[in-house]
């Protein structure tokens, strides 16, 4: 692992990476457990992500943690998600405050049980002088909803004339998403095999480098993003321009 990390070329690091963490029922399936099994056990690889964002010096990592539509999922798994959040984020503070990572959230939070709302509001104001590495959680998260509350919000200002129409871009309307305080992802990761954003950061996506993996979430351990990281490292992010335009910026 230590020379997997080592090929890693610290200058042209993602600034961002953004992961959908996923598979965690098919491998609780393939262990004969219930889905819960794979969601207690995908913790250990939500650790193993943060630390080596941590150890290279990304300085931003968003984790789809919970999706607004994952509330149409049986009750004992949600309930057992919001319980694994709230005793997750009380064993990994003192974890976080160590490595001087900050907590975000993003999402429709005030869907959360209060319990895991309380919780992850402690934990943010603990942590929110931290600057190593910002971790947000995607909690009752669906982009889509996002865009339409952004909408919603511009509109009203329009209507109230604290906003005129031609004002309106795309600084303003970055200003108005959930991530307003973070940077479009440079990097998205999908585990599991499976190849789709699944309303995850839309808009935040736009120029973002793609990554899908067969291994499972409870599976993926830091080599896994080292990997991923050397893949995105030998891709030729262009933004729209040519080969040619971005070697003459580079040169």
């Amino acid at each position: 692992m230590e020379s997997l990390k080592a090929k890693i070329n610290k200058t042209k690091l993602p600034n961002h990476i953004a992961i959908i963490m996923d598979g965690n029922g098919r491998w609780a399936k393939k262990q004969g457990k219930p889905r819960v099994f794979g969601h207690k056990n995908g913790v250990n690889s939500v650790r193993e992500a943060i630390e080596a964002c941590a150890e290279i010096g990304v300085n931003y990592l968003t984790l789809y943690a919970f999706s607004t539509e994952n509330w149409n999922r049986p009750k004992i798994e949600i309930k057992t998600l919001m319980a694994l959040l709230v005793s997750s984020l009380r064993k990994e503070l003192k974890s976080l405050q160590k490595n001087d990572i900050k907590l975000n959230t993003i999402g429709n939070i005030k869907q959360l049980p209060e319990k895991a709302q309380k919780e992850l509001e402690e934990v943010v104001k603990k942590t929110k002088n931290n600057k190593t590495l910002t971790l947000t959680l995607a909690l009752s998260y669906g982009s889509r909803e996002e865009i339409v509350n952004v909408i919603k919000n511009i509109s009203k200002k329009v209507v109230n004339k604290q906003l005129k129409f031609e004002e309106i871009d795309e600084k303003i309307i970055n200003n108005h998403l959930y991530t307003f305080s973070l940077p479009d992802v440079d990097l998205m990761i999908r585990t599991s095999g499976e190849k789709r954003i699944s309303n995850f950061l839309l808009w935040q996506l736009a120029y973002a480098e793609l990554y899908f993996t067969n291994t499972l979430w409870p599976d993926f351990k830091k080599e896994n993003l080292f990997n991923a990281i050397l893949d995105y490292q030998n891709r030729e992010r262009r933004f729209g321009k040519t080969s040619e335009q971005i070697e003459n910026i580079n040169e």
